[in-house]
Protein backbone atom coordinates (compact mmCIF):
# COMPACT_ATOMS: atom_id res chain seq x y z
CA UNK A 1 0.00 0.00 0.00
CA UNK A 2 2.65 2.30 0.86
CA UNK A 3 4.50 1.88 -2.06
CA UNK A 4 0.89 2.60 -4.64
CA UNK A 5 0.43 5.81 -2.41
CA UNK A 6 3.96 6.90 -3.40
CA UNK A 7 3.69 6.04 -6.58
CA UNK A 8 0.83 8.25 -6.81
CA UNK A 9 2.32 11.38 -5.48
CA UNK A 10 5.24 10.67 -7.95
CA UNK A 11 2.48 10.57 -10.50
CA UNK A 12 0.95 14.04 -9.35
CA UNK A 13 4.51 15.95 -9.78
CA UNK A 14 5.18 14.47 -12.70
CA UNK A 15 2.03 15.57 -13.93
CA UNK A 16 2.87 19.15 -12.55
CA UNK A 17 6.37 18.94 -13.93
CA UNK A 18 5.03 18.11 -17.66
CA UNK A 19 2.33 20.79 -17.78
CA UNK A 20 4.59 23.48 -16.24
CA UNK A 21 1.23 25.15 -14.68
CA UNK A 22 0.02 25.15 -11.65
CA UNK A 23 -2.68 22.23 -11.03
CA UNK A 24 -6.10 23.40 -11.25
CA UNK A 25 -8.78 23.94 -8.72
CA UNK A 26 -10.13 20.47 -8.87
CA UNK A 27 -6.72 18.70 -9.04
CA UNK A 28 -5.70 19.94 -5.89
CA UNK A 29 -8.59 18.42 -4.41
CA UNK A 30 -7.73 15.15 -5.67
CA UNK A 31 -4.08 15.68 -4.85
CA UNK A 32 -4.90 16.97 -1.35
CA UNK A 33 -7.45 13.68 -0.64
CA UNK A 34 -4.59 11.33 -2.53
CA UNK A 35 -1.98 13.05 0.29
CA UNK A 36 -4.90 11.97 3.41
CA UNK A 37 -4.67 9.04 2.09
CA UNK A 38 -0.92 8.31 2.15
CA UNK A 39 -0.99 10.05 5.18
CA UNK A 40 -3.23 7.52 6.56
CA UNK A 41 -1.88 4.64 4.96
CA UNK A 42 1.56 5.66 6.39
CA UNK A 43 0.09 5.77 10.20
CA UNK A 44 -1.79 2.57 9.61
CA UNK A 45 -4.96 4.41 10.64
CA UNK A 46 -8.37 4.33 8.89
CA UNK A 47 -9.94 7.25 6.37
CA UNK A 48 -13.88 7.67 7.02
CA UNK A 49 -15.41 10.14 4.17
CA UNK A 50 -18.45 11.75 5.01
CA UNK A 51 -17.80 14.28 2.70
CA UNK A 52 -17.40 14.20 -0.76
CA UNK A 53 -17.00 15.78 -4.46
CA UNK A 54 -15.47 19.26 -2.51
CA UNK A 55 -18.72 19.55 -0.24
CA UNK A 56 -18.67 20.57 3.05
CA UNK A 57 -21.25 21.82 5.98
CA UNK A 58 -20.09 22.72 9.26
CA UNK A 59 -21.26 25.04 11.83
CA UNK A 60 -19.31 27.10 14.70
CA UNK A 61 -20.03 24.73 17.50
CA UNK A 62 -20.97 21.48 16.32
CA UNK A 63 -20.62 20.24 20.52
CA UNK A 64 -22.69 21.85 23.09
CA UNK A 65 -24.59 21.30 26.93
CA UNK A 66 -28.04 22.48 26.81
CA UNK A 67 -31.04 21.89 29.41
CA UNK A 68 -34.01 19.80 28.90
CA UNK A 69 -36.44 21.34 27.54
CA UNK A 70 -34.43 23.78 25.81
CA UNK A 71 -34.97 25.34 22.32
CA UNK A 72 -31.48 25.37 20.33
CA UNK A 73 -30.59 27.38 16.68
CA UNK A 74 -27.53 25.80 14.87
CA UNK A 75 -26.21 28.37 12.50
CA UNK A 76 -24.81 26.15 9.07
CA UNK A 77 -22.36 26.99 6.83
CA UNK A 78 -21.49 25.35 3.31
CA UNK A 79 -18.26 24.96 1.43
CA UNK A 80 -18.18 24.01 -2.65
CA UNK A 81 -15.15 23.15 -4.01
CA UNK A 82 -16.56 22.04 -7.15
CA UNK A 83 -19.10 23.58 -9.71
CA UNK A 84 -22.12 25.02 -8.19
CA UNK A 85 -24.99 22.78 -7.15
CA UNK A 86 -28.53 22.07 -5.79
CA UNK A 87 -28.31 20.12 -2.31
CA UNK A 88 -30.90 18.25 -0.28
CA UNK A 89 -31.17 18.57 2.80
CA UNK A 90 -31.98 16.21 5.25
CA UNK A 91 -32.09 14.89 9.29
CA UNK A 92 -30.37 11.58 8.85
CA UNK A 93 -30.60 10.60 12.80
CA UNK A 94 -32.28 12.18 15.82
CA UNK A 95 -32.83 10.76 19.57
CA UNK A 96 -36.66 9.46 19.81
CA UNK A 97 -39.23 12.43 20.72
CA UNK A 98 -36.63 15.05 19.64
CA UNK A 99 -38.01 17.71 17.12
CA UNK A 100 -35.93 19.80 14.65
CA UNK A 101 -36.14 21.00 11.00
CA UNK A 102 -33.82 22.77 8.41
CA UNK A 103 -34.77 26.98 7.28
CA UNK A 104 -33.37 28.86 5.43
CA UNK A 105 -34.71 32.84 5.50
CA UNK A 106 -37.69 32.38 7.94
CA UNK A 107 -39.01 29.18 6.35
CA UNK A 108 -38.67 25.51 6.31
CA UNK A 109 -36.90 24.46 3.69
CA UNK A 110 -35.50 21.08 2.20
CA UNK A 111 -32.75 21.91 -0.31
CA UNK A 112 -30.67 24.64 -0.68
CA UNK A 113 -28.47 26.14 -4.09
CA UNK A 114 -24.40 26.07 -3.08
CA UNK A 115 -22.70 28.28 -5.62
CA UNK A 116 -18.66 27.23 -5.77
CA UNK A 117 -16.67 28.62 -2.87
CA UNK A 118 -16.40 28.66 0.71
CA UNK A 119 -19.25 30.03 2.86
CA UNK A 120 -21.59 30.45 -0.14
CA UNK A 121 -24.73 29.44 1.50
CA UNK A 122 -26.01 29.14 4.69
CA UNK A 123 -29.39 28.19 6.76
CA UNK A 124 -30.08 27.17 9.93
CA UNK A 125 -30.88 24.06 12.15
CA UNK A 126 -33.68 24.36 14.72
CA UNK A 127 -33.61 21.73 17.04
CA UNK A 128 -36.01 21.08 20.23
CA UNK A 129 -34.71 19.10 23.39
CA UNK A 130 -37.34 17.56 25.36
CA UNK A 131 -38.51 18.16 28.45
CA UNK A 132 -38.32 14.73 30.31
CA UNK A 133 -34.60 14.07 28.29
CA UNK A 134 -32.73 12.24 31.18
CA UNK A 135 -28.99 13.41 31.09
CA UNK A 136 -26.58 12.50 28.39
CA UNK A 137 -24.97 12.28 25.29
CA UNK A 138 -27.05 12.27 22.18
CA UNK A 139 -26.39 12.91 18.43
CA UNK A 140 -28.20 14.53 15.58
CA UNK A 141 -27.14 13.97 12.08
CA UNK A 142 -27.46 15.94 9.08
CA UNK A 143 -27.13 15.82 5.50
CA UNK A 144 -26.30 17.66 2.11
CA UNK A 145 -26.60 15.51 -0.59
CA UNK A 146 -25.86 16.89 -4.43
CA UNK A 147 -25.32 13.31 -6.08
CA UNK A 148 -24.39 9.96 -5.28
CA UNK A 149 -20.74 10.95 -4.84
CA UNK A 150 -21.40 14.79 -3.80
CA UNK A 151 -22.24 14.85 -0.09
CA UNK A 152 -21.76 15.57 3.27
CA UNK A 153 -23.01 14.79 6.42
CA UNK A 154 -22.56 16.94 10.55
CA UNK A 155 -22.74 15.22 13.34
CA UNK A 156 -24.30 17.72 16.07
CA UNK A 157 -23.22 16.21 19.88
CA UNK A 158 -25.67 17.45 22.24
CA UNK A 159 -24.62 17.07 26.33
CA UNK A 160 -28.07 17.60 28.27
CA UNK A 161 -27.56 18.37 31.44
CA UNK A 162 -29.46 19.99 34.27
CA UNK A 163 -26.78 22.91 35.08
CA UNK A 164 -25.86 24.41 31.80
CA UNK A 165 -22.26 26.03 31.32
CA UNK A 166 -24.22 29.49 29.86
CA UNK A 167 -25.67 30.04 33.63
CA UNK A 168 -24.60 33.11 35.02
CA UNK A 169 -24.02 34.19 38.70
CA UNK A 170 -25.56 36.71 40.80
CA UNK A 171 -23.55 36.37 44.57
CA UNK A 172 -22.12 38.78 47.05
CA UNK A 173 -18.96 37.63 49.05
CA UNK A 174 -20.65 38.85 51.84
CA UNK A 175 -24.34 38.47 51.86
CA UNK A 176 -24.86 39.06 55.96
CA UNK A 177 -24.91 41.47 57.98
CA UNK A 178 -25.73 43.35 61.28
CA UNK A 179 -26.74 46.95 62.26
CA UNK A 180 -28.63 48.70 64.53
CA UNK A 181 -31.84 50.38 63.72
CA UNK A 182 -31.42 53.32 60.80
CA UNK A 183 -28.40 51.79 59.57
CA UNK A 184 -28.06 51.78 55.65
CA UNK A 185 -26.27 48.54 55.37
CA UNK A 186 -23.83 48.15 52.23
CA UNK A 187 -23.66 44.85 49.99
CA UNK A 188 -20.46 44.57 47.36
CA UNK A 189 -22.02 41.79 44.63
CA UNK A 190 -21.03 40.75 41.12
CA UNK A 191 -23.17 39.94 38.45
CA UNK A 192 -21.37 37.39 35.79
CA UNK A 193 -22.88 36.92 31.68
CA UNK A 194 -21.47 33.41 31.12
CA UNK A 195 -23.63 33.46 28.27
CA UNK A 196 -22.33 33.72 24.18
CA UNK A 197 -24.14 37.08 23.87
CA UNK A 198 -24.92 40.32 25.29
CA UNK A 199 -27.34 40.50 27.67
CA UNK A 200 -29.57 43.42 29.63
CA UNK A 201 -30.78 42.72 33.36
CA UNK A 202 -33.30 44.50 34.96
CA UNK A 203 -32.48 44.42 38.66
CA UNK A 204 -35.17 44.50 41.56
CA UNK A 205 -35.49 43.44 45.38
CA UNK A 206 -38.23 41.78 47.53
CA UNK A 207 -37.93 44.30 50.52
CA UNK A 208 -40.52 44.24 53.32
CA UNK A 209 -42.66 47.61 53.31
CA UNK A 210 -40.43 50.62 54.36
CA UNK A 211 -37.31 49.55 53.27
CA UNK A 212 -35.27 50.86 50.55
CA UNK A 213 -32.77 49.22 47.97
CA UNK A 214 -30.68 50.33 45.26
CA UNK A 215 -28.19 48.92 42.84
CA UNK A 216 -24.89 50.92 42.00
CA UNK A 217 -22.60 50.01 39.47
CA UNK A 218 -19.03 49.55 41.33
CA UNK A 219 -17.06 53.38 41.02
CA UNK A 220 -20.02 55.19 40.15
CA UNK A 221 -22.38 57.14 41.50
CA UNK A 222 -26.12 56.84 39.83
CA UNK A 223 -28.56 54.49 41.00
CA UNK A 224 -29.55 51.91 38.16
CA UNK A 225 -32.66 49.62 37.58
CA UNK A 226 -31.03 47.46 34.84
CA UNK A 227 -27.74 46.80 33.67
CA UNK A 228 -26.38 45.52 29.92
CA UNK A 229 -23.22 43.32 29.95
CA UNK A 230 -21.11 41.53 27.40
CA UNK A 231 -20.62 37.73 26.68
CA UNK A 232 -18.35 35.99 29.46
CA UNK A 233 -18.30 39.70 31.01
CA UNK A 234 -18.92 41.17 34.87
CA UNK A 235 -19.84 43.86 36.66
CA UNK A 236 -19.61 44.99 40.23
CA UNK A 237 -22.80 46.30 42.12
CA UNK A 238 -23.24 48.16 45.74
CA UNK A 239 -26.68 46.91 46.82
CA UNK A 240 -27.37 49.33 49.38
CA UNK A 241 -30.13 48.40 51.79
CA UNK A 242 -32.12 51.21 53.99
CA UNK A 243 -34.37 49.99 56.62
CA UNK A 244 -36.71 52.54 58.85
CA UNK A 245 -35.78 54.14 62.11
CA UNK A 246 -38.51 52.33 63.84
CA UNK A 247 -37.64 48.77 62.34
CA UNK A 248 -38.23 45.88 64.60
CA UNK A 249 -35.32 44.24 66.01
CA UNK A 250 -34.48 40.78 64.26
CA UNK A 251 -33.21 39.17 61.28
CA UNK A 252 -34.63 40.05 57.77
CA UNK A 253 -34.44 38.36 54.12
CA UNK A 254 -33.99 40.29 50.72
CA UNK A 255 -34.28 38.63 47.73
CA UNK A 256 -32.75 39.95 45.14
CA UNK A 257 -32.69 39.34 41.29
CA UNK A 258 -31.43 40.03 37.72
CA UNK A 259 -33.73 38.66 34.97
CA UNK A 260 -32.68 38.99 31.55
CA UNK A 261 -34.35 37.15 28.54
CA UNK A 262 -33.00 34.03 28.96
CA UNK A 263 -32.11 33.89 32.66
CA UNK A 264 -33.17 34.64 36.38
CA UNK A 265 -30.41 34.80 38.61
CA UNK A 266 -31.24 34.95 42.48
CA UNK A 267 -29.01 35.95 45.37
CA UNK A 268 -30.44 36.08 48.90
CA UNK A 269 -29.10 38.99 51.35
CA UNK A 270 -29.64 38.81 55.19
CA UNK A 271 -29.95 41.96 57.86
CA UNK A 272 -29.82 41.82 61.57
CA UNK A 273 -31.11 44.28 62.81
CA UNK A 274 -30.23 45.14 66.66
CA UNK A 275 -32.06 46.85 69.33
CA UNK A 276 -32.06 50.27 69.34
CA UNK A 277 -32.75 52.51 72.82
CA UNK A 278 -33.36 55.94 72.09
CA UNK A 279 -36.51 58.56 74.06
CA UNK A 280 -36.78 62.23 73.81
CA UNK A 281 -38.54 64.85 76.65
CA UNK A 282 -40.24 67.72 74.74
CA UNK A 283 -43.82 69.51 75.42
CA UNK A 284 -46.56 68.84 73.16
CA UNK A 285 -45.68 72.45 70.96
CA UNK A 286 -41.52 71.80 71.45
CA UNK A 287 -42.28 75.53 74.05
CA UNK A 288 -39.74 74.72 76.71
CA UNK A 289 -40.45 78.30 78.52
CA UNK A 290 -43.18 78.80 80.84
CA UNK A 291 -43.86 82.16 83.04
CA UNK A 292 -45.27 81.45 87.03
CA UNK A 293 -45.06 83.79 90.65
CA UNK A 294 -42.95 82.93 93.47
CA UNK A 295 -44.12 80.12 96.12
CA UNK A 296 -47.08 79.90 93.23
CA UNK A 297 -47.36 76.19 91.15
CA UNK A 298 -47.74 76.23 87.87
CA UNK A 299 -48.35 73.03 85.65
CA UNK A 300 -46.15 71.91 82.89
CA UNK A 301 -47.28 69.31 80.13
CA UNK A 302 -44.23 67.26 78.89
CA UNK A 303 -43.82 64.01 76.25
CA UNK A 304 -42.17 61.30 76.47
CA UNK A 305 -41.40 59.60 73.36
CA UNK A 306 -39.96 56.20 72.79
CA UNK A 307 -37.86 56.57 69.50
CA UNK A 308 -36.42 52.26 69.68
CA UNK A 309 -37.10 50.03 68.05
CA UNK A 310 -37.97 47.64 71.09
CA UNK A 311 -40.39 48.90 74.42
CA UNK A 312 -38.58 50.71 76.92
CA UNK A 313 -39.67 50.16 80.88
CA UNK A 314 -39.41 51.81 84.06
CA UNK A 315 -38.65 55.17 82.47
CA UNK A 316 -38.43 57.62 85.21
CA UNK A 317 -38.77 61.56 85.58
CA UNK A 318 -36.65 63.82 87.45
CA UNK A 319 -35.76 67.36 87.95
CA UNK A 320 -33.22 70.07 88.61
CA UNK A 321 -34.29 72.94 89.96
CA UNK A 322 -33.01 76.16 92.17
CA UNK A 323 -32.84 75.69 95.83
CA UNK A 324 -35.99 75.53 97.83
CA UNK A 325 -37.82 74.95 95.07
CA UNK A 326 -40.38 72.19 94.30
CA UNK A 327 -40.82 69.94 91.00
CA UNK A 328 -43.10 66.70 91.22
CA UNK A 329 -44.55 64.84 88.75
CA UNK A 330 -47.95 63.31 88.65
CA UNK A 331 -46.49 59.73 86.98
CA UNK A 332 -43.23 59.71 88.57
CA UNK A 333 -42.57 56.13 86.68
CA UNK A 334 -44.00 55.34 83.05
CA UNK A 335 -43.83 51.78 83.38
CA UNK A 336 -43.59 50.87 79.64
CA UNK A 337 -43.66 52.68 76.39
CA UNK A 338 -43.76 51.08 73.07
CA UNK A 339 -42.06 51.70 70.49
CA UNK A 340 -42.74 54.78 68.39
CA UNK A 341 -45.36 55.59 71.19
CA UNK A 342 -45.62 59.31 73.33
CA UNK A 343 -46.71 59.19 76.83
CA UNK A 344 -47.77 62.81 78.20
CA UNK A 345 -46.49 63.64 81.90
CA UNK A 346 -47.78 66.57 83.71
CA UNK A 347 -45.10 68.32 85.99
CA UNK A 348 -45.78 70.54 88.51
CA UNK A 349 -43.14 73.46 89.55
CA UNK A 350 -43.35 76.08 92.25
CA UNK A 351 -40.64 78.63 92.81
CA UNK A 352 -39.29 79.14 96.29
CA UNK A 353 -41.43 82.04 97.92
CA UNK A 354 -38.12 84.48 98.73
CA UNK A 355 -37.80 84.23 94.42
CA UNK A 356 -37.19 87.08 93.39
CA UNK A 357 -38.63 88.59 89.28
CA UNK A 358 -36.44 87.19 86.94
CA UNK A 359 -35.14 83.91 84.76
CA UNK A 360 -34.43 80.82 85.90
CA UNK A 361 -33.64 77.08 84.49
CA UNK A 362 -35.68 73.99 85.70
CA UNK A 363 -34.02 71.30 84.02
CA UNK A 364 -36.15 67.53 83.56
CA UNK A 365 -35.33 64.02 83.00
CA UNK A 366 -36.47 61.00 81.92
CA UNK A 367 -34.58 57.83 82.12
CA UNK A 368 -34.24 54.18 81.74
CA UNK A 369 -31.25 51.50 82.49
CA UNK A 370 -30.93 51.82 78.31
CA UNK A 371 -31.18 55.41 77.85
CA UNK A 372 -32.23 58.97 78.41
CA UNK A 373 -32.97 62.46 77.23
CA UNK A 374 -33.11 66.20 79.41
CA UNK A 375 -35.15 69.30 78.82
CA UNK A 376 -33.91 72.62 80.28
CA UNK A 377 -36.68 75.05 81.06
CA UNK A 378 -36.64 78.90 81.15
CA UNK A 379 -38.88 79.76 83.94
CA UNK A 380 -39.83 83.61 84.22
CA UNK A 381 -40.68 84.56 87.87
CA UNK A 382 -42.96 87.47 88.12
CA UNK A 383 -43.92 89.66 90.99
CA UNK A 384 -47.46 89.02 92.25
CA UNK A 385 -50.09 91.40 91.99
CA UNK A 386 -50.96 91.67 95.85
CA UNK A 387 -47.32 92.26 96.51
CA UNK A 388 -47.20 95.56 94.08
CA UNK A 389 -50.69 96.75 95.57
CA UNK A 390 -49.09 96.45 98.72
CA UNK A 391 -45.96 98.12 98.09
CA UNK A 392 -48.52 100.72 96.75
CA UNK A 393 -50.16 101.28 99.95
CA UNK A 394 -46.75 101.70 101.74
CA UNK A 395 -45.12 104.07 99.53
CA UNK A 396 -48.61 105.71 99.44
CA UNK A 397 -48.64 105.93 103.39
CA UNK A 398 -45.07 107.19 103.44
CA UNK A 399 -46.29 109.89 101.28
CA UNK A 400 -48.67 110.88 104.02
CA UNK A 401 -46.54 110.60 106.43
CA UNK A 402 -43.43 112.90 104.89
CA UNK A 403 -46.25 115.40 103.93
CA UNK A 404 -48.01 115.52 107.98
CA UNK A 405 -44.65 116.18 109.43
CA UNK A 406 -43.79 118.78 106.95
CA UNK A 407 -47.17 120.43 107.50
CA UNK A 408 -46.85 120.32 111.22
CA UNK A 409 -43.39 121.11 111.87
CA UNK A 410 -42.45 123.42 108.44
CA UNK A 411 -43.12 127.04 109.79
CA UNK A 412 -41.12 126.46 113.23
Amino acid sequence: MRRDSLKICRNIGRERRKTGRKIGRKSEWKMAAALGLLSAFLTGGAVTASAAGGLDMHTEYPGLTAKAGEDLTFDLGFDNSGAGCDASLSIQSMPEGWEGYIAGSGNRISSIHIPSGIDTADAVFQLQIPADTADGEYQVVLEARAGDAVYDTLTLTLNVSELEVSQGDFSSEYPEQEGSAGTAFSFNATLINNSATDQSYSLSAEAPDGWQVSFTPSGESAQVASIQLDPAASQGLTVRVTPPDNVAAGEYTIPCSAISGEETLKMDLSVTVTEKYEISLSTPDGRLSFDTHANEESDVTLTVTNHSNVAVENVNLTSSAPTDWNVSFDTPTIDVIEPGATVEVTAHVTPSKEALTGDYVVSMTASCSETSDSAEFRVSVETSILWGFVALVIIAGLLAGIGYIFRKYGRR
